[in-house]
């Protein structure tokens, strides 16, 4: 079957409800979290809570720390390590 543009005024149409519904997804989640913020300053454990998640999001930060502080080796340079590492086990043949 082959694939065919659709017209521009489909387009426009297809990209003016795409951009609403985006709109409509972000409302929703902003509306959701303003309840759920207001739900967590009602709560008589909000300080606990409060230093649970800082105690949490501090943890995650240092995975993504650790996640992207180490530079991988260079590839050209595995390779050669595996190449040395075969001669000497073949005994210096190549």
């Amino acid at each position: 079957m082959p694939h065919t543009t659709p017209p521009a005024g489909r387009r426009d149409q297809q990209a003016l409800l795409i951009v609403a519904g985006m709109a409509d997804l972000a409302v929703t989640a902003v509306g959701s979290a303003a309840g759920a913020v207001r739900s967590l300053l009602r709560r008589s454990d909000a300080a606990e809570l409060v230093k649970e998640a800082e105690a949490d999001l501090e943890a995650r930060g240092r995975l993504v720390l650790d996640r992207y502080d180490s530079v991988p080796p260079a590839y050209l340079e595995v390779l050669a390590q595996r190449v040395l590492a075969r001669q000497a086990a073949d005994g210096g043949d190549v």
